[in-house]
C-alpha cells in the first residue's frame, strides 16, 4: 500500500512540476485547464522510480520488465481518474468537490487519482502473480 501512495503522489507531484516548467500542451482543456500533455508525461516518467525500487528490493516477486508497465499503466490509470473527477465538477458546474479545502478542489480532488488507481494496480499485481 505504501508503494501505491509514493508512487502516485510522486507521480501526481512530478507533474504539477514538470507542467509548470515545460508545459505547454493543454491535456484536456475542457475538463482541466491547468494540466499539460508535458506534464502527464513527467508523471508517468516518475513511475520509473518506484519500479526500479521494488524490482531492487525485492518486495514483489516480478522482474523490472513487468514492473515498469504495472507502474506505467497505474500512473495513467490515476492521470484518468484525476480527469474523471474534473468531469464530474465541470458537469454540475462547481470547482471544488467541497467546502473542507476551499481552493484546493476539494477533498475529492485530493484522492481522485488514488480512488481510480488503488483497484487497477492491486488487480493487475494480483494478475502478474505479485501478491497484490
Amino acid at each position: 500500500m505504501l508503494v501505491f501512495l509514493v508512487l502516485n503522489w510522486l507521480a501526481d507531484s512530478a507533474a504539477y512540476f514538470t507542467g509548470r516548467t515545460w508545459g505547454r500542451r493543454r491535456l484536456a482543456p475542457r475538463l482541466s485547464p491547468g494540466k499539460t500533455l508535458e506534464g502527464a508525461l513527467g508523471g508517468l516518467a516518475s513511475s520509473l522510480l518506484p519500479a526500479a525500487f521494488l524490482a531492487g528490493s525485492g518486495w514483489l516477486a516480478l522482474p523490472v520488465w513487468q514492473l515498469v508497465p504495472i507502474c506505467l499503466a497505474t500512473v495513467a490509470v490515476s492521470i484518468g481518474g484525476d480527469l474523471w473527477e474534473s468531469l464530474l465538477k465541470r458537469s454540475r458546474g462547481v470547482k471544488d468537490s467541497g467546502r473542507l479545502l476551499p481552493g484546493h478542489g476539494g477533498v475529492l480532488d485530493r484522492i481522485d487519482s488514488q480512488i481510480a488507481a488503488a483497484p487497477f494496480f492491486v488487480a493487475v499485481l494480483m494478475l502478474a502473480g505479485g501478491e497484490g
